[in-house]
């Protein structure tokens, strides 16, 4: 049933409402904007195309004469003799839909020269501004964390140092996790910069970082066990922003922090 409210009614419960204090209308239920964008785009998709009756949908297929964007990455990847020359051809890469809503593509901080490489999942909004990974609440836990243990990005010597980058250079829209297409068509940048990097110990920095280098998800059960990633000892850690939500999982980080320093003081010396 509908009830008929005239418009000085109407006014008088809005300026009710404002003065109780409320500033935004929110739904019952949580709305994504997105996937409204993408199902008005299929609908569009749909009425545009001609039907034919009894006939299936189309599946779209790849243009035969498409560039494989893997097999670029990878060809660029391994055309760059050093880090200046992979962090140039990765911000030039055009194929990964990313980069057209992100500000900066983020490439690495800290010392490229340190024993210890980490790497995280992806940019943030800090990260995308400034242009460098780790710099939000995360990345300021982050340094205090590895700071506990004698480390930091800004410090010359690679002994006391360590250097940091991300699964993907460009930050997903709304913080959102990068797909596997994301990831298989980036990681061949995230290997090369590696072999250029030339670490003795990996940090992985969350499930993101699981899955494109172990293949592996489920950071809870493979944090504080190391192993191997590019041939090189690895040890996967929890995320610091999911520490920021669960600080009761402070513990269990330490622990792997002192792993780490035991590794880079020689005393752990099994990858298994």
């Amino acid at each position: 049933m509908t009830i008929a409210i005239d418009w000085h009614l109407a006014r008088a419960l809005l300026e009710w409402q404002v003065e109780l204090g409320v500033t935004d209308a929110v739904l019952a239920e949580p709305v994504d904007r997105f996937a409204r964008v993408e199902e008005r785009l299929d609908a569009e998709a749909q009425r545009a195309a001609p039907q034919v009756s009894g006939a299936r949908t189309p599946v779209a297929a790849a243009p035969d004469d498409g560039p494989d964007a893997v097999a670029e990455a990878t060809r660029l990847a391994l055309a760059a003799q050093d880090l200046p020359a992979l962090a140039e051809a990765l911000q030039e890469f055009p194929y990964c839909e990313l980069r057209r809503g992100a500000r900066n593509c983020v490439f690495s901080d800290g010392n490229p020269n340190a024993r210890l490489m980490i790497i995280g999942e992806g940019p943030g909004a800090d990260e995308d501004r400034q242009g460098r990974p780790f710099v939000g609440k995360a990345g300021q836990l982050l340094d205090q964390m590895f700071a506990a243990i004698g480390l930091s990005r800004g410090s010359p010597d690679p002994n006391a140092s360590f250097y940091v980058t991300n699964t993907v250079p460009w930050r997903p829209p709304a913080n959102r996790e990068p797909t596997p297409d994301e990831l298989a068509m980036l990681r061949p940048f995230l290997l090369r910069h590696i072999e250029l990097a030339a670490p003795e110990v990996l940090v992985l920095v969350g499930n993101v970082a699981c899955a494109a280098l172990l293949g592996k998800r489920g950071i809870t059960k493979l944090r504080g066990r190391w192993t191997t990633a590019q041939g090189i000892a690895a040890m996967p850690m929890i995320h610091p922003a999911s520490l920021l939500r669960n600080p009761e999982a402070k513990r269990e980080a330490w622990a792997d922090l002192l792993a780490i320093k035991a590794r880079l003081q020689g005393g752990d010396r099994d990858p298994h």
